[in-house]
């Protein structure tokens, strides 16, 4: 059991929070938004929670020093709210420790705050202010379609032909593929089952449930914030459904450098139309939102191209109100995610699927795959069991941050395992406008501007927007202190924040922990991904400015400010100095890729060209972590028909009657 704070612990988190959010007098303030602390909403109740639940012993014990800290200065006992200000900006600039630690505090306190709901009424006080409407209504009452296997007693031993493990958008595709072509397949899923029943439309609880790591997560060097997914369907459960084909310029490159033979013709474009197809993929449930008006015109203002996005969603169900709730999973029920279609082909021809089930290492015979030994663990009962796979196949399709882990916990894979992650990073402008823009209704990804989407030799970056999420947005504007932070979130209704999408040449890499864990690290160093990071800090500065907008904050120290009047150009210089990097711009990742890159080197690659590990036949490799370089573009379809691809080559690799009987011995 984790130890409680002490009194004295308690006391200075206190403190802190409502140093974070305090209370600031103001005539006008009709919703109590100004005049509220964060210890009014029980905050600091909340991160003592989350302090209890953290997985790392070592970030705890960090945490809690710097309360202790803080409580030997007199935080508490401070005079005044500048003084306690001064002190947090003081002790963050004592050692990189330390501004970790206050970074961190602050984050929760700031999340918790605007997008923590009141368990009884489902609603925060602040979503007055922002005109948010919270959760529309109640989740509807619909069965779970896939019938999940638990393991009977302490250990089980299942029988296959294929063990995929992971269940998102490659492993959902290869599962279903390869079953439809009669193979017996196992579904290996380290997390839980959730649909419509489930889906409360709250943000907080949708991070717990389906997030890598319980939500917006940072690489081990704090410079880029990940989300990932890890549910039953994986990211494609909640993901905001971008359904874009993989560019001719990628697809050339994988061919030429890479040897992906038959990516940059017609077969390739055969396994892309097969995926849009099955999920139903429609430019017919793109409504588009204010945030979306306002760039659509202010790219029309400019000469620059604008595009509706492709959206892989059921008409009949297809509703734009609770579409604006889609990363929280879709209450709808349109849609179309792995859950609904390869992963239920799988099932209808015999596939067997587990939840609650992580992967532990990959097991080997004679040098060739023989399985997978897992663990089940039930959160509700405690309950646990060792499960072993035995398949003369193995699938990786855990995510990019989660295959390599399991490759190097089996100790396979070869030299390039872990190496070349990337992330697509992105900065963001915070634009505010003369009106509400109801950034909460509609599809976050219902048009974009793919205007510099090749700037030079591939590289560039797609303009888009994101989705309404007030605990996110609260922790993602960077605090300078309490009255400047209030000033930007109080006007949060009338704003929206657009992205550079950022396809990077250089590249970061996973390793493991003590304990076999992931552990992330991308820095951005290289000149290219610099160019084109700042050169879309300018382009959507100047979308801002067309769209009319009246200011502008980039998410970055300071909180760097633009009002309608002002030097635009001097603006955009001021901001492109920023570094990026920790303390720095903020910078974001919702993909990630090439951590098992495919290629003909074993030397550079994890997998042959078609997806089989370099050293073990029979492991290959179903996800995004295969793709040889960033895809520049919203990744699921291309991590679709990826993986079709590579499930027809596993499907027609070798005859099974001719390999040897598989054994959970390695």
């Amino acid at each position: 059991m984790t130890e409680q704070l002490s009194d004295a612990q308690r006391q200075t988190l206190r403190a802190f929070c409502d140093t974070i959010v305090p209370a600031i007098e103001r005539p006008d303030d009709p919703d109590g938004f100004w005049g509220r602390t964060a210890t009014d909403l029980g905050v600091d109740s909340g991160i003592e929670e989350l302090l209890a639940a953290l997985p790392d012993p070592t970030i705890r014990a960090g945490l809690l020093q710097l309360l202790d800290v803080l409580g030997d200065q007199g935080f508490g006992r401070a005079p005044s709210q500048a003084s306690r200000e001064q002190v947090l900006r003081n002790l963050a600039l004592a050692s990189p420790e330390a501004a970790q630690g206050v970074a961190g505090l602050t984050g929760m306190a700031l999340f918790l705050h605007y997008g923590a709901p009141d368990p009884r009424t489902a609603s925060n006080p602040n979503w007055a202010t922002f005109g948010y409407p919270g959760p529309l209504g109640a989740p509807p009452e619909v069965a779970k379609a896939i019938p999940v296997r638990e393991p009977g007693g302490d250990e089980e031993t299942l029988e296959a032909d294929v063990c995929v493990v992971g269940s998102g958008a490659g492993g959902g595709v290869v599962a279903g593929t390869l079953a439809r072509n009669g193979l017996k397949v196992v579904v290996l899923e380290a997390a839980g089952y959730f649909n419509e029943s489930d889906f409360a439309q709250l943000e907080l609880p949708a991070y717990q449930e389906m997030f890598w790591r319980g939500g917006p997560t940072p690489t081990a060097d704090g410079n880029v914030t990940l989300q990932a997914g890890t549910t039953l369907g994986g990211g494609t459960t909640i993901n905001w459904t971008n359904c874009l084909r993989t560019t001719p310029w990628v697809r050339e490159q994988w061919a030429r450098e890479f040897g992906l033979e038959g990516v940059d013709g017609p077969d390739y474009d055969r396994h892309l139309d097969h995926v849009l197809q099955r999920i139903g993929a429609t430019d017919r449930a793109s409504d588009l939102n204010g945030p979306q008006e306002r760039m659509k015109e202010g790219c029309e203002r400019l000469g620059w191209r604008f595009a509706p996005v492709v959206r892989n969603a059921d008409l009949d169900r297809y509703d734009p109100g609770t579409a604006g709730y889609l990363g929280f999973g879709d209450q709808s029920g349109s849609k179309l995610s792995t859950e609904k279609t390869f992963l239920r082909d799988a099932v209808e021809h015999g596939a067997e699927v587990l939840v609650r089930t992580r992967a532990q290492r990959i097991l080997t015979q004679d040098g060739r795959a023989a399985g997978v030994e897992a663990v089940f663990a039930d959160p509700e009962s405690g309950r646990q069991a060792r499960v072993v796979v035995r398949a003369p196949r193995v699938v990786v399709a855990c995510g990019a941050l989660e295959s390599p882990a399991l490759l190097l916990r089996s100790g396979i894979g070869g030299p390039a395992v872990g190496e070349h992650l990337r992330l697509h990073p992105c900065v963001a402008i915070f634009g505010s406008y003369p009106t509400d823009l109801r950034a909460w209704w509609g599809a976050p990804h219902a048009g974009l501007c793919p205007e510099f989407e090749n700037v030079r030799d591939g590289y560039g970056f797609l303009i888009e927007a994101a989705q309404y999420a007030p605990g996110l947005a609260g922790s993602a504007v960077p605090w300078t202190s309490g009255r400047a932070h209030k000033d930007v979130l109080h006007r949060f209704r009338y704003g929206t924040s657009f992205i550079p999408l950022t396809r990077d040449r250089g590249h970061g890499r996973v390793t493991v922990d003590e304990a076999g864990e992931a552990v992330p690290w991308y820095d951005v160093r290289d000149e290219v991904d610099v160019a084109n990071l700042r050169l879309g800090m300018d382009r959507i500065a100047r979308l801002h400015a067309a769209a009319d907008a009246q200011e502008m904050f980039a998410l970055a120290p300071g909180l760097p400010r633009w009002r309608r009047g002002d030097d635009l150009d001097a603006f955009v210089e001021r901001i492109q100095r920023i570094p990026l990097r920790a303390g720095g711009h903020r910078l974001f990742s919702a993909h990630q890729m090439g951590t098992c890159r495919l290629g003909r080197d074993p030397g550079a690659s994890v997998a042959d060209p078609w997806g089989q590990l370099h050293d073990v036949p029979g492991v290959w490799i179903g996800d995004g972590s295969a793709f040889p370089t960033a895809s520049g573009t919203n990744p699921m379809v291309s991590i679709m028909a990826l993986a079709h691809r590579t499930a027809e080559a596993i499907a027609g690799a070798t005859d099974r009657a001719d390999e040897p009987v598989a054994t959970p011995a390695g």
